[in-house]
This record gives structure tokens, C-alpha cells and sequence, in this order.
């Protein structure tokens, strides 16, 4: 049973239908904010759990910092103000009144404070207290939190006025160390996006027009939708000694001279449940990976009359209990049986929409063969997606069957941006012919409009040229050629390869 619109009709519309659908999310009362329901919630959790390892396994560790944040710390560093200004909700008010029936704002603020849209500057004023001496060096520090942007046209999962993440800040006593940060935790966030939500991604730099306002340098992994665009699922900037020297943060080194630190930020959002949508769902709703699924397997009971309900129910429950003592990716496997008031039908429907990794039935025919009815989200591989397994294969077989369909989900999206990201497109005019094409959704088919991988020139003219065509460089891939050719915008002599797409 397909959703109201599939991803060839309407594929906007299919992404609102999946989420609708999985009962991931839905749009809040609160102008352009969003309502994270339990399931998408929880996948947000596993995210944010693979993460949070990660993060301490590189040595930082978590804090929290204030989500109000005095305007005059923006106004310190104002290449950073800019990039944000259009996007910054404002408290000048710190209480309201009744006058003539109606609720007012009254006293007013004698410095106005910014809803925290990033914390760099905050966080900035904290490690200027703390750091004295290079024996204070390195601090490494995370937070997840969430943050404020105006964004004028929501999308759920994507852009809303209100968004989760987690953001890492670091500082430094030399350069290389803090460029050495910045590139190991693109590395980490690289490695969750593969290895966590079989998501792949292209590792690189983003040019200088489009880097983190302040930054010295910001890396990035751009993941491929199956509309053929690029979502960017994380950032990692070098900040050099930029915010250092506007918040002061200095430091005695070993030879007695008193020198300015070099900070780092880093971070994801919940973006990508966004990306994990366009990224593995189907026609049918949401496919989640396994390592983040909230529900790895899903037992739904066939009770077809009350005189065999409590046979099936054992049945069912003890399936749940072997299967919860079998691990996966270092856990147990996280099992629900079905209980639920509803029909067998409606609830095998449910949860394929909301794609959980397996499914499996049992009913008082499964008893007497001792077997399981198996449903995958998806085809491992060429198997069959529906199979009738021996109970105790089935139990015995769990972790590597998981690993299996983990496996299968990053294949099919590796292929898809292996095979449609272009590269022998040449010329300015080539590229622009290949650009003006429209596609709905490219599905690991060849021959969609999607990534060109190409050369620059690095002509800031070309930004314009670029927005008159609709997409813009993701990403300076870190696996460069070195060879020489024609800019695809230009057609001028050029040695750097970029990727150029449309994007979210």
C-alpha cells in the first residue's frame, strides 16, 4: 500500500507523507516550529547516543551554556554577526503586564539578548576565564541543546524556527593542533553518517564564500537525496584565532609570552532524520536503519480467535525474551510485542510505515511448526523481504540478520551516489544544459540530474552565475585530482575539483 503521493508524483509532497505517516513529527501551534512525536524522537535519541560516544571517545566532554546570550558578545565579532543576523529572535522585554484587559510587554531590558542561534560567543567568554596558562590547554567541550533561527519557510525536519544539535568548541595552544580537531571531528561525524545511518557521504571544504562567518576554514560531508540533492549533514569549522582575539582568550605559553588560543566549533542537527528520510524511505513510508531504530523487531500476535489467544501471547512473548537477550552493535536488541487493540493488519501497516527494521508474526499455525513469519523493512540483498524461518534459526540468526539489512540500506545509497555523480561533464555550456534538465527523484538510477563532480576557478564572479542556475559548490572534495582542466562555469583553466549540486 503506497502513500497518498510516492516520490515520482510528488516528491515535497511524499517527504510531508512519510513523516505524517511514520508519525515522526508534525507541524506545532508555535509558528514555525515542529512537534518531535515518540518515534522520531527516538530515533533522534540513537543518533544523538552513537554520537555522544564518539565525541567522548576523542577526549571532550559535555556542558551546558546559557540559551540567552547578551547582544553586545555579537557585537564583538561582526563577520559572525553578519551570517546571522537576518535569523536572530531578540528578548528586550523581561515580563508582561495587564493594561486594559490585554497582556503587554513590560520591563524592558537594559541590553537586549539574543535566543542563542550558535554559541561560539558565549561559550568564548567562558573560555576566557578559564584559560590562563598553556597548562589550561587543550579545553574540549560539547553541548547538545537546541537553538533559534528565524527561518521564514519551515520544513519539518529540515528547517524549523526551533532545532536540536549538538555543537562541540575547542581551544587550542597552536594552530595545527586546532586544524588537526577540526578535520578528526568531520572524521567522527563521517563516520556516524556511514556506519551509523548508512548514510554516505563526501568528505571536503566549503569555498571561501561559503564558509562559517569567522571561520578560517569550514569542512563538511554532503550526503545525496534521491531527488539528486545535497543535504549537508555536518560541519566542522577552524577558527583560527578569530574569536580568540575578539573575546580575549589568551594564554601565558611555556616561554613566557602571552599568545592568543585557536578555537574550533563543530556540529550536527536534527537535520538528519530529514536526511535519513530522503536518504532510505520508499513508497510505502519511512525505512529506518537499525543501529538507530527505536524498535529493532517488532513482534505483532495473529489472534484469530479468544480460545487461542493466550497460546499465541506465551508465544509471542517469549520470542521477545530470547530475542532481548541477543546483541547487536554492542546492545541488545530492542523488541516490542504488539498488544495493542487493533487489527493484525493495520498494525503490520503501521509499522512498515514507520520502517521498522523487521516485523515478524506469530500465530497458533507458527506454534505447532515452531516457526516465525519474518518481514524485513526492505530486501537484504536479493533475498525475499518475506520469509517463514525455524524459531530457533531465526533467534539464533537476529544480530547477523540486522547487520545484513544495515549493510543492504548503505549499499543501495552508496550505488545511487556512486552512479549519479557525473564526471565527464566538460564545459561551461555542458554544465548549464545538464543543470536546466528537472527530475523528481533519481533512485540509484543513472542518467538523473545530481552531482557533478568538476573544476573551479575559484572566480567569485561565478557565485552569481551559479545562482542563476539554482546550485551551488557542496563541497572541495578532500581526494583531489591535481590535474588540470576547464572550469565549469567559465571554461577558464582550472586545477580544483569541487562539487557542484542543488541543494537543501
Amino acid at each position: 500500500m503506497t502513500l497518498q503521493n510516492t516520490r515520482e508524483k510528488n516528491y515535497p509532497e511524499w517527504y510531508q507523507n512519510v513523516i505524517s505517516a511514520a508519525d515522526m513529527g508534525e507541524v506545532s501551534s508555535s509558528p514555525g516550529c515542529m512537534v518531535f512525536r515518540p518515534w522520531g524522537y527516538g530515533i533522534w535519541e540513537r543518533i544523538q547516543r552513537a554520537l555522544d560516544n564518539k565525541i567522548k571517545e576523542t577526549g571532550h566532554e559535555n556542558c551546558y551554556f546559557p540559551i540567552f546570550i547578551p547582544l553586545s558578545y555579537f557585537q564583538k565579532e561582526a563577520n559572525h554577526v553578519e551570517g546571522f543576523a537576518k535569523e536572530m529572535a531578540i528578548v528586550t522585554h523581561s515580563r508582561l503586564t495587564m493594561k486594559d484587559g490585554k497582556l503587554v510587554p513590560d520591563g524592558k531590558l537594559e541590553e537586549p539578548l539574543i535566543v542563542r542561534p550558535t554559541s561560539e560567543t558565549i561559550i568564548a567568554d567562558s573560555f576566557s576565564k578559564w584559560i590562563k596558562s598553556y597548562r589550561d590547554l587543550p579545553v574540549m567541550i560539547n553541548q547538545w541543546a537546541n537553538v533559534v533561527r528565524w527561518e521564514m519557510r519551515p520544513r519539518l525536519f529540515l528547517r524549523t524556527r526551533e532545532f536540536l544539535w549538538q555543537e562541540g568548541h575547542t581551544a587550542h595552544a597552536t594552530f595545527e593542533e586546532a586544524e588537526k580537531e577540526a578535520k578528526t571531528m568531520l572524521g567522527v561525524y563521517a563516520s556516524v553518517a556511514q556506519n551509523v545511518l548508512a548514510m554516505p557521504v563526501i568528505k571536503g571544504k566549503k569555498p571561501e564564500y561559503d564558509k562559517f562567518p569567522g571561520a578560517v576554514d569550514t569542512y563538511c560531508i554532503e550526503a545525496m537525496m534521491q531527488d539528486g540533492r545535497s543535504l549537508q549533514a555536518g560541519t566542522s569549522h577552524f577558527l583560527g584565532q578569530n574569536f580568540a582575539k575578539s573575546a580575549n582568550i589568551r594564554f601565558q605559553s611555556k616561554e613566557g609570552t602571552q599568545e592568543y588560543a585557536y578555537t574550533t566549533s563543530w556540529g550536527v542537527t536534527s537535520r538528519l532524520i530529514g536526511s535519513l528520510i530522503m536518504t532510505h524511505a520508499d513508497d510505502e513510508g519511512m525505512v529506518v536503519p537499525p543501529k538507530i531504530a527505536p524498535q529493532q523487531v517488532v513482534i505483532v500476535p495473529i489472534i484469530k480467535d479468544k480460545s487461542t489467544q493466550n497460546e499465541v501471547m506465551l508465544y509471542a512473548t517469549k520470542l521477545c525474551s530470547a530475542l532481548s537477550e541477543k546483541f547487536y552493535d554492542g546492545e541488545k536488541i530492542r523488541v516490542k510485542v504488539d498488544t495493542r487493540d487493533k487489527s493484525s493488519v493495520d498494525k503490520m501497516w503501521e509499522w512498515t510505515r514507520k520502517g521498522a527494521p523487521i516485523v515478524c508474526e506469530v500465530g497458533s499455525r507458527d506454534i505447532e511448526n515452531e516457526v516465525v513469519m519474518v518481514r524485513t523493512r526492505t530486501k537484504i540483498n536479493t533475498s525475499e523481504w518475506k520469509q517463514i524461518i525455524p524459531l530457533n534459526e531465526f533467534i539464533n540468526l537476529i544480530s547477523s540478520r540486522l547487520e545484513d539489512l544495515q549493510n543492504s540500506l548503505f549499499n543501495v545509497a552508496k550505488k545511487r551516489l556512486l552512479d549519479n555523480q557525473r564526471t565527464d561533464i566538460k564545459t561551461a555550456e555542458e554544465m548549464k544544459d545538464y543543470f536546466s534538465q528537472q527530475n523528481s527523484w533519481v533512485d540509484g538510477a543513472k542518467g538523473k540530474v545530481a552531482f557533478v563532480r568538476g573544476k573551479w576557478c575559484e572566480d567569485p564572479a561565478t557565485v552569481e552565475k551559479m545562482k542563476e542556475m539554482k546550485i551551488s559548490i557542496r563541497c572541495i572534495p578532500e581526494d583531489q585530482t591535481k590535474k588540470e582542466g576547464n572550469c565549469l562555469l567559465t571554461n577558464k583553466k582550472a586545477v580544483l575539483d569541487v562539487i557542484y549540486a542543488r541543494s537543501y
